[in-house]
């Protein structure tokens, strides 16, 4: 299969949009498999969806690759969790795909999750179709979520289809490029039906075909200038420039309902014609001795080879490692060397992927996605034919935000739950676990509380360990609120080599978005305090901040500046001056007005109308802030802004509220102060933690 005929794309979306539903039909229209299951249905669940834990609750939880055949181009697909919670899976399929489709729901529109979404394919640059599905449904409005397109993801984005009816009528769509209406027949809506476009919709279809060559006009001068002279482009020129307008950001959308089978084949039809090959894509490594130097890489299969490891996951077999190659070839049997750990490993076995099922290959070259057994790697490392020879930038991972003890009740299973800690941790980067040294306890902390759970069942169906699982923790954080000038001895001159250090500057709050805001600046002049000693002091400042003297939770928005000290020429050591800046720190932060920082979360919360004026109440109850309300055909959509420490168990008290039928999603938005009355609640509430567990 040559490479321009090779397509790398994840279907991404907002939670429910039908992801995993579309992926199903693009298996069975491509002839991958031979009979279509639904996600919430009787049968075997969807193929994509292969764990128990998913098909039960009818949700993706991993990401899950295959490759098809589809009018001789090969997909390699990805289908991707549509929840927050699992949202590293987006990031890191994002990070090795060439394309991907958006899929949008035709009355949710552009949700919360599509704006996450749209921000990781932004971060890695990959362009995109966009799919509005469930055109079936009661309320569906293509144009609406078109127009949410452009306002509220600043996309560039136009029609290449109308939809023929709509809700219970919808039949099928109109495409503008070739002004022809395509309806489907079949059991399973697999023959599709190309006709005239019925009567009642021509003159909308050529106003609709206008505005899609207007918004191409803006990628291509001589379109412009054949539609400033009234000239028709073919139908071969509509094509080319809307692949090149789709590679310089440009969003077409598409229409139809997945699940009534309508749609998917055109849809499959525009991922060849427009989404990138690996051949059109510029991809850069980096050299090892030197970050700056780019190293461009070709997706040449001659070359030496180069690819990146972004997604780990282990079973009976060992690990399975998902592989994209972006340069040269590998062979079964070949020896490849880890960038990271600088040892060569033999890869024994090469599989590609369909779902959790595996066919074993003899090679893969650059432009495949594929999976190799029972190597040793991380998440995120390249491999390469040489040692030092490129490195690939990594994901980004973003930090988790609660946290819970957990332990097993049968304490002969430690084992076994250490060896599930380890191996989640390993697959998954957004999922940390730790020890707290104070209490002893095993904390798992996680992107929220459906994350943490579905580990949890993971560990008690596949290692059959039961687990007890603590009240969720939130991470706060501590950070100063006045500047302090600090002025520090420390001075130990009895019984053997003395201890001599002496630092003067100030501590400051500085305004950062970054997790772990901390500057140092060094003003030390004339040499008041020896230069071999200044890391040590900042050494001795940073390792402090993993406690706060407050209630001892990671301190930010710090920082340090160094001006002036002294030293002993004898008792003067890096030992010294690393005591001295820790011992500053806990006696001069406290002096700071430390305040705690909490995170608060963006909570879209969605249900019907008769039910807002409770749902909101309780948003203001739990310290929330509304950020914007919009009713739609009876459905009320809210966002707001709630401190995490008020979200834990909402999804309960939601669906109470509202007879069962609210849903909401919630992601990371920022972290603010906590009012005093609160942080003198928390502070109590650590100290007595602490003296417990002394």
């Amino acid at each position: 299969m040559s490479l321009a005929k090779t397509r790398n794309i994840g279907i991404s979306a907002h939670i429910d949009s039908g992801k995993t539903t579309l992926s199903e039909r693009i298996l069975f229209y491509s002839g991958r498999i031979h009979k279509i299951e639904d996600v919430r249905g009787d049968g075997d669940g969807a193929t994509m969806d292969h764990m128990d834990l998913e098909r039960e609750r009818g949700i993706t939880i991993t990401s899950a690759a295959t490759s098809v055949e589809w009018k001789d181009h090969k997909i390699n697909l990805i289908d991707t969790p549509g929840h927050v919670d699992f949202t590293v899976e987006v990031e890191r399929s994002l990070r090795v795909l060439d394309g991907a489709v958006l899929v949008l729901c035709s009355v949710g529109g552009v949700q919360s999750q599509s704006i996450t979404v749209d921000r990781q394919m932004k971060r890695y640059q990959v362009p995109r179709v966009a799919f509005i599905n469930k055109m079936d449904r009661t309320g569906a409005n293509p144009y609406k979520v078109v127009q949410q397109l452009r306002d509220k993801l600043h996309a560039d984005a136009f029609l290449m289809q109308i939809p023929i009816g709509a809700e219970d009528n919808f039949k099928g769509v109109v495409d503008l490029i070739k002004m022809v209406a395509y309806t489907h027949e079949g059991n399973d809506g697999e023959n599709v039906i190309e006709g005239p476009i019925p009567a009642d919709l021509q003159d909308e279809a050529e106003a609709k075909r206008m505005e899609m060559l207007e918004a191409l006009s803006m990628y291509d001068d001589s379109l412009m200038e054949m539609l400033l002279s009234e000239e028709e482009p073919t139908v071969e020129q509509i094509y080319k420039i809307t692949r090149s307008a789709v590679l310089n950001g440009a969003t077409p959308v598409y229409c139809g309902s997945a699940y009534k089978n309508k749609g998917v084949q055109p849809l499959l039809d525009a991922v060849n014609q427009y989404l990138p090959s690996p051949l059109d894509r510029e991809i850069h490594g980096r050299d090892p001795e030197n970050e700056e130097i780019k190293i461009p890489l070709l997706p040449d299969p001659k070359a030496k080879f180069v690819g990146m490891g972004f997604k780990i996951a282990d079973d009976q077999f060992g690990q399975l490692t998902f592989m994209r190659i972006y340069q040269g070839t590998i062979e079964k049997g070949g020896t490849y060397v880890n960038q990271r750990t600088g040892r060569s490993e033999r890869f024994s076995r090469i599989v590609r992927m369909h779902s959790d099922k595996r066919e074993e290959i003899e090679s893969a070259s650059a432009g495949d996605i594929i999976a190799i057994m029972g190597i040793d790697a991380a998440s995120g490392d390249t491999y390469c034919a040489e040692r030092d020879q490129c490195t690939l930038e990594s994901m980004f991972v973003p930090d988790p935000v609660i946290k819970v003890a957990v332990e097993p009740k049968n304490r002969g299973d430690g084992d076994k739950m250490g060896k599930a800690l380890q191996r989640f941790r390993k697959e998954d980067p957004t999922f940390r676990v730790f020890s707290d040294e104070e209490t002893g306890e095993i904390l798992i902390s996680g992107m929220g509380e459906l994350h943490l759970e579905v580990y949890v069942e993971r560990i008690r169906r596949e290692y059959g360990v039961d687990i007890e699982v603590g009240a969720p923790k939130v991470s706060y954080r501590e950070s100063p609120t006045k500047e302090v000038t600090f002025d520090y001895k420390h001075k130990k001159q009895s019984g053997g080599s003395g201890q001599y250090a002496h630092i003067k500057g100030t501590l400051t709050p500085i305004e950062s978005d970054s997790e772990d805001s901390f500057e140092f600046e060094d003003k030390v002049t004339g040499g008041r305090i020896p230069k071999q000693y200044i890391p040590a002091v900042e050494k001795g400042f940073r390792d402090s901040l993993g406690k706060g003297p407050v209630a001892e939770y990671p301190v930010v928005g710090t920082k340090i500046v160094l001006e002036d000290g002294t030293y002993h020429d004898v008792d003067s050591s890096e030992k010294a001056f690393y005591t001295a800046a820790q011992g500053c720190f806990r006696e001069y932060f406290r002096q700071a007005g430390p305040k705690l920082l909490e995170p608060i979360m963006n909570v879209e919360i969605e249900c019907p109308e008769s039910f807002q004026g409770s749902v909101v109440g309780d948003v203001t109850k739990r310290r929330g802030v509304m950020s914007a309300s919009d009713v739609l055909d009876g459905n009320c959509v809210i966002q707001a802004e709630v401190p995490l420490a008020e979200t834990f168990g909402y999804a309960t008290d939601l669906r109470s509220m509202t007879q069962g039928q609210g849903t909401f999603t919630m992601e990371l938005a920022t972290f603010r102060q906590v009012p005093s009355n609160i942080q003198e609640e928390i502070i109590a509430k650590k100290q007595q933690e602490l003296a417990e567990a002394k």
